[in-house]
């Protein structure tokens, strides 16, 4: 069960453990006055990194540059060199 917070018109604030469902109290606690409100608080919000848009999605979709001198690109970009490949053979039809 979460704890809320209450303000009554006085400023007087008190904390009311209850469950979610449950109505507002009519009445401050402290100074029988009302009615009092749920008082809000914004949640912190940190985006870190260099964008959470750009890391949401898959890197297919991507085009990656290559340099140059060969030196540079990342090693599981899913190409292989030509002398990997397995030479393909051809039967011959009669």
């Amino acid at each position: 069960m979460p704890i809320y917070e209450y303000r009554c018109p006085n400023g007087h604030v008190f904390e009311l453990f209850q469950r979610m469902g449950d109505s507002a109290p009519a009445k401050c606690e402290i100074c029988d006055e009302g009615p009092v409100e749920r008082v809000l608080y914004p949640v912190a919000v940190h985006f870190k990194g260099s964008g959470f848009y750009s890391t949401d999605y898959g890197r297919g979709s991507r085009k990656k540059e290559q340099s140059t001198d060969g030196a540079g690109g990342d090693s599981d970009s899913g190409s292989k060199k030509d002398s990997d490949k397995k030479p393909e053979t051809k039967t011959a039809e009669t």
